[in-house]
Formats: structure tokens, sequence, C-alpha cells
């Protein structure tokens, strides 16, 4: 039995921290996800004095987060799928994932490892530049459904949908999982992604999805700007019976089957807000599959969504676990 079935793309992460003219010089509007070709992704390198290299890709930061808070190994194991490309960088992407306890099923393509460089201005909001990489070539044949039908959650993110291919694998995974009673947890990931694909979303995730992840902008669009944040929870439920809002240092709202909770999140000083909604989605996932009841695992989210912020990127060396679940579970 696997805990939890993640499909995503393996993403090297290179973090720097810059100045608004950089951002300027690269016409880049400030938040945003933009998909670039690999002298695309050398161009922005050579803007840079500096860089901080982190495994990433969201799926990937979503399940070594939930084995970060499984440190007593009391799930079933982690199973992560995926591209890399024939490349040293693969190699280490695997080793990584392996060592943070991830049993890791992720095919070698001709294309090289995928790359993502953030860019983090002084108001902590990063900006990402994406090589999508091998991560491109992953297909309906190196889905391994046996593996997947033995999972009790099937998760994965908006971010499949940049390529035809990686979507196909998607429908066909949580088709599969609904089949064969895997529940299936989605992230809208970001939110021009849901300004590509929202009219794909709003069609296919009805009787899908049993649990749908977004930020308030990201639902906006979803469902309509001019909409109330209960309103736009309405919305949600008619697409997944389980509706998690995020507001950032607010919290997040629930809506439950129905029922709406206003979850306090944990304001702190932030440094950097990459893999915070990574990391919302692994600590709900975590205490759900714990057995902890929506709303508090909820509240478990927002803590460890708002520890992640404090650092650089998705790393979770200098967080205090036991404080993040003792804060987060009260």
């Amino acid at each position: 039995m696997y805990s939890v079935f993640g499909l995503g793309n393996p993403l090297l992460d290179f973090i720097a921290p810059i100045e608004p003219f950089t951002l300027e010089s690269l016409e880049a509007k400030k938040g945003t996800m933009n998909l670039v070709d690999r002298g695309g992704l050398e161009r922005v390198l050579s803007k840079l004095d500096g860089f901080t290299n982190i495994p990433g890709g969201s799926a990937a930061n979503t399940l070594r987060a939930i084995s970060w808070l499984d440190q007593a190994r009391q799930l079933d194991p982690l199973l992560y799928c995926g591209a890399v490309g024939p490349d040293s960088r693969g190699r280490d992407y695997n080793r990584i994932l392996e060592t943070a306890g991830i049993d890791v099923q992720v095919t070698t393509k001709t294309l090289p490892t995928g790359c993502s460089v953030i860019l983090v201005t002084p108001d902590h909001e990063r900006t990402m530049f994406t090589y999508l990489g091998a991560c491109r070539e992953y297909g309906l044949t190196d889905l391994n459904l046996k593996a997947l039908e033995a999972a009790k959650i099937f998760y994965t993110t908006g971010y499949m949908w940049d390529t035809d291919n990686q979507k196909q694998a998607v429908l066909a995974a949580a088709e599969h999982s609904r089949n064969r009673g895997v529940q299936v947890y989605f992230d809208l990931a970001d939110p021009f992604v849901v300004q590509r694909y929202h009219e794909e979303f709003l069609s296919w995730l009805p009787s899908r999805v049993d649990v749908l992840f977004g930020n308030r902008d990201e639902f906006q669009i979803m469902f309509g700007p001019g909409l109330s944040d209960r309103e736009l929870l309405a919305e949600g439920v008619k697409v997944s019976p389980v509706v998690l809002m995020k507001t950032g240092c607010d919290g997040c709202f629930l809506n439950d089957h129905g029922t709406i909770h206003q979850v306090e999140g944990f304001c702190v000083e932030p440094l950097d807000t990459t893999a915070a909604g990574d990391c919302f989605s692994a600590a709900f996932i975590f205490a759900t599959l714990r057995g902890h009841f929506p709303a508090r695992a909820a509240k478990l989210a927002n803590r460890l969504a708002a520890a992640i912020v404090t650092v650089l990127g998705c790393d979770f060396s200098n967080l205090d676990r036991d404080l993040i679940l003792r804060e987060g579970l009260s």
C-alpha cells in the first residue's frame, strides 16, 4: 500500500534574491510562473550574481513535506512519479527524494532534467521561470496503474495541464483512481495556470476530485472575481465535496460538504513564499491520513505553510517539526 501516489514535474530550483529592476529587464510580471525554453532559462540565470539550488517541483515538495512530518513513519510509503533527463541533475534529484524517505518511480527521458529559476524580490514575492525539459515527455505509457490502485490518495496539480501528454496521464490516473476507490486531491497550482485552463477545470473537476486546493486569486478566476469568499466556497463545493481556499496570513476557508469553516492562520515575517501552497497541501494530507477531521487538518496546513515561508525554498532543515505539529494540531 501507498499512502500517496504523487504525479508531478521534477524540477531543480535555482532560488535567488533580486531587486525589482531585474524583473523589469526580463519583462516579467511579479508573482507569476513563466514557461521558458532552455535559452530563456540561461538568459534568466545570466542576470543573477548567485543562487541557492534546492530540489523542487510542486508535487515533489508536497511529498517531501509529508515525509518530513511523518518522521515516525506511521504512514504507508509515499510514491513519486515523473520524468527526468539522462544527466547528473536527474540522478541527484532521485537520490534526494529517496533520502527523504520517498519511493521513486521516475522515468528517464531524452531531454535534460527540468529546472525552475525562482526570483525573490524584497517584498518576499517569488516569480518563477520554468524550463520543463524532460517533464514534457512524461505520458500515458509511463503511468503505473498497479501502483496507483495500491494508494489511498492520488495527488497532482494544475501544472500538468501545460503539456497535453502529461494532462492525458493525469486524466487517466484520476479516472483509474475513481474506479478503484482511490481519493483524488487536486491543487489548482497557480493563478496563471487557472487563467489558461479554468474552463477545462470547471468541466473536468465535478465528480472526479475529492479535495480541491487553491488560493483566493485562483478561486476568483475559476468562479468569478466579484464573488465574496463564502460565495466562492459555495461555487467550489459544486465541483469538489471538500474545498480549501488559502487566504495568506488570515489562514484559510474550508468548505466540508457544504459546512464552511474559517480556520485561523499564523502570521510570520516571510522570507520567501516558495512552496507555501505545496506545504499547505502536504500538512492537510498528512493530518487527514492520521485520522484528523478536515478543520483540524486545515489548521496544521496553515501552520506548516507559515513556517516554510520563513526559510529560503522548500527546505525543512531549520524548522521545528515538533513545534509545528503541536501548534497545528492543538
